[in-house]
């Protein structure tokens, strides 16, 4: 025998006006002790309810006994129903809805002096007050009580939270206009982009946009004046983010022209080889490559086979990759260059001096290989296939002296090797240290292609409806399921927390000097890690949530996603990166320690005494209130305790294993992924001080407080996804950790009720998204 279907009861106007609240506070299907008793206090003060009433809501709030679906849906139907009937002005307010749906109970009770009460003042104020006190618990999951069916949601300007072009002002800063020419460019027709699955195709178009921004002085930005530029790294960086929601073959072409060729000359070279080439690499005149990786040795560049023995008699060097694995890898620009900036061991008079850079012609204008060049193509790869990959290989190739880029070390006419900085060891690095504006600039492209995907995820999720209520109701907007906040809003948060950090490398980078370039190149080194693995992280969420439309190559995600996973492994392996952050972590940490002496190692345990006393004592490490858990200092102190004593244990470690008898070098072996662990807290760190830093240097009180959501959610989340690291210590109990997840989702609700005018401060337009399903 079927069971009946539930009868669905008619309430009284005084439990209907409370429906709301109720829907409200079971939204997550969790009734907390808190919800418990905020709900029990302030209806025991309502005069509106008889006892009768009182009882079938206390019935409500019984936590083992939670509303059956289907009295939740009952509720959900009704309170959709009434909210059609609402002014459009008071469609956010559960109090209006309350009262509405009680005055219409009234009238069909037939009780007139009853319909008055529910318009009476007092009850309204009564109701408001229990209203702003869910609100502090949680009140992020009824928007869709209100929805009407539209195709994507977008606010009016007025009606938006923040000014969206005050945003992306803040955002864009001193490049603005450079950024609105970039992409005003993109709108030319010759810009047009379109799927040319034939590599060679696709190679052509975007050599043909390359020598475009060269022709409209792009290529010479962070070149000195005389030479045509404007010498600021700072713009460049800029036009390479922004080349990034464009195509990113280009972006990768681009900088390897201008960023890594030119960038050698720049950097590597004197003002001879400056005169020579300089203005004609930024008019894409002279196209070069940037030959360092080898197949053989990867990452490890001190390690690299390819030699430049200098030859006396004819006063040039030989160049020569003395076996097959000895080519040079990956090398972007190789099919189209006629001149490549090779790193090879240096040689004189029979001693090697370690790496520098040589120019080697390698074609003629033509396009025919000059003698003893080898070059193959890489053919086609995951993504970028607009970018020329290729191998080369050197044959005892004869190149004059003058072609040693001889900043950091020379060959005089009499033979001799030269060089202001004596130690082979300081003299590599510092070689290296002048090409960090790689590692500056790749992760603001990754995460220009980040921010494209989200925002195409986030607009598909306002306008894409899926189930509902039944056949006559409208469907759910998909943003407005939790589950879908909790994949994308996060996202949103880290993005703009990436934005602040990285701005915040390039300006330290910008104004590098001899003493902090060693710090620099630790701090670009853990950002190009961290915002691209984010990248990769992102795109993928973002396809999925756009489900079977984002597999489509018209939604763009194939490009993005193929585009940008050779950037954990480009300009440096990600893993190997985080490593050498995590050295130069604990370098700097063993140099204060010298410095300072005894002092500063008590300096050290005093403070981690004090942390221990306020920031580990019971009361600290469950402590779940709102004003503790969205407190600056509290989300800076969990990152700087998970940074201290991440230092503090390696050290020990290491120690450790020294003092057993090996060496430092194995013992770093062994410690290896804790090492990693200390150098993503590390970024953390700085992400979130940056983050905190812009907040607080806002003066609109809009902007800030949508900053300031933004920075919250990016703190909770992260300490949301260590918790288990923090459990361990003992930092956090398990009670505490959940009262985060519970704040995370919170805030996730929150973020997503201005999501459309967050994306839309990135300034993106729908031809630059290029996505069929916006």
């Amino acid at each position: 025998m079927s069971a009946k279907p539930p009868i669905l009861p008619f309430y009284s106007p005084g439990v209907q006006s409370l429906i709301p609240m109720f829907y409200v506070a079971w939204s997550d299907r969790v009734l907390s002790p808190s919800e418990i008793q905020l709900l029990h206090k302030k209806i025991a003060t309502l005069d509106f309810l008889d006892q009768r009433e009182k009882n079938v809501l206390q019935q409500w709030m019984n936590p083992s006994h939670p509303p059956s679906r289907e009295l939740y849906k009952h509720w959900e139907i009704e309170l959709q129903k009434a909210a059609e009937k609402l002014p459009k002005d008071s469609r956010k307010s559960l109090v209006d809805l309350g009262l509405s749906m009680a005055r219409q109970s009234a009238v069909q009770l037939l009780e007139p002096e009853t319909t008055i009460r529910w318009s009476s003042e007092v009850t309204r104020k009564a109701l408001e007050e229990l209203e702003t006190s869910l609100k502090i618990v949680k009140v992020n999951t009824y928007n869709r009580i209100f929805e009407k069916e539209k195709t994507e949601e977008v606010l009016p300007e007025k009606e938006r939270a923040f000014d969206v072009g005050q945003m992306t002002a803040l955002l864009h800063g001193e490049y603005a206009e450079l950024i609105r020419r970039a992409k005003t460019l993109f709108k030319d027709p010759l810009f047009k982009r379109e799927m040319l699955p034939v590599k060679e195709d696709y190679r052509a178009k975007v050599l043909e946009w390359t020598k475009m921004l060269g022709a409209q002085g792009f290529g010479s930005l962070n070149y000195p004046e005389e030479y045509g530029g404007r010498d600021s790294m700072g713009a460049y960086a800029a036009l390479f983010e922004t080349l990034g929601y464009f195509d990113l073959s280009l972006a990768i072409k681009f900088g390897v022209q201008v960023g890594l060729f030119g960038g050698s000359v720049l950097w590597l070279g004197t003002k001879k080889h400056h005169d020579k080439y300089l203005e004609a690499a930024g008019k894409m005149e002279l196209l070069g490559c940037f030959a360092m990786t080898e197949t053989g040795h990867g990452s490890n560049v001190r390690q690299l086979e390819t030699t430049a023995t200098y030859v006396p008699e004819t006063d040039s060097f030989i160049v020569h990759s003395p076996r097959y694995q000895a080519g040079k890898e990956y090398i972007g620009n190789a099919m189209h260059s006629t001149m490549a900036s090779v790193f090879c061991q240096l040689i004189v008079n029979g001693e090697n001096h370690g790496i520098h850079a040589v120019l080697v012609p390698i074609q003629d204008e033509k396009g025919n290989l000059l003698k003893g060049i080898t070059v193959e193509d890489n053919g086609y790869k995951m993504g970028l296939n607009g970018v020329d990959n290729g191998r080369i290989w050197f044959d005892q190739v004869e190149v004059p002296r003058e072609n040693l880029l001889n900043r950091f070390g020379d060959v005089t006419e009499e033979g001799n090797y030269v060089s202001s900085i004596e130690n082979p060891s300081r003299r590599f690095f510092t070689m290296l240290g002048t090409l960090v504006g790689g590692r500056v600039c790749v992760p603001r492209c990754g995460l220009s292609a980040a921010k494209s995907g989200i925002a195409i995820a986030t607009r598909f999720a306002l306008k894409r409806r899926q189930f509902g209520p039944s056949f006559s109701e409208p469907e759910t907007l998909i943003l407005d399921y939790p589950s879908h906040q909790r994949r994308l809003m996060p996202l949103v948060a880290k993005a703009y927390a990436l934005h602040f950090g990285l701005q915040y490398l390039t300006d330290r980078f910008m104004a590098k000097t001899e003493e902090d370039i060693r710090e620099i190149e630790t701090l670009a080194a853990g950002m190009k890690a961290y915002a691209t693995w984010f990248t990769t992280h992102a795109l993928q969420q973002c396809r999925e949530a756009c489900g079977g439309k984002g597999y489509l190559a018209e939604n763009r995600f194939v490009h993005l996603k193929g585009g940008t996973e050779i950037f954990t492994t480009f300009e440096g392996d990600n893993t190997v990166l985080m490593q050498l952050v995590a050295k130069g972590v604990l370098t700097r940490f063993r140099q204060e320690f010298n410095e300072e002496g005894v002092i500063g190692m008590l300096r050290y345990i005093g403070g981690r005494v004090a942390v221990s006393f306020t920031e580990k004592n019971p009361i600290a490490v469950r402590r779940t209130n709102r004003e503790h858990l969205l407190d600056s200092q509290m989300h800076l102190q969990a990152f700087t305790y998970r940074e201290a004593r991440l230092i503090y244990s390696i050290s020990q470690r290491m120690r450790g294993w020294i003092k057993s008898g090996k060496s430092a070098y194995e013992a770093a072996i062994i410690c290896q992924t804790h090492m990693l662990q200390l150098a993503e807290a590390f970024i953390e760190r700085i992400i979130l001080e940056q983050f905190y830093a812009v907040v607080g240097q806002q003066s609109d009180s809009k902007i800030k407080a949508q900053l300031q959501d933004l920075c919250n959610l990016y703190a909770l989340h992260t300490i949301e996804q260590h918790k288990g690291w923090y459990l361990e210590q003992g930092y956090m109990d398990a009670v505490k950790t959940k009262a985060i997840r519970k704040l995370v989702d919170e805030l996730c609700g929150k973020i997503r009720e201005n999501a459309r005018s967050l994306i839309d401060a990135w300034d993106i337009s729908d031809e630059l998204l290029g996505a069929k399903i916006l």
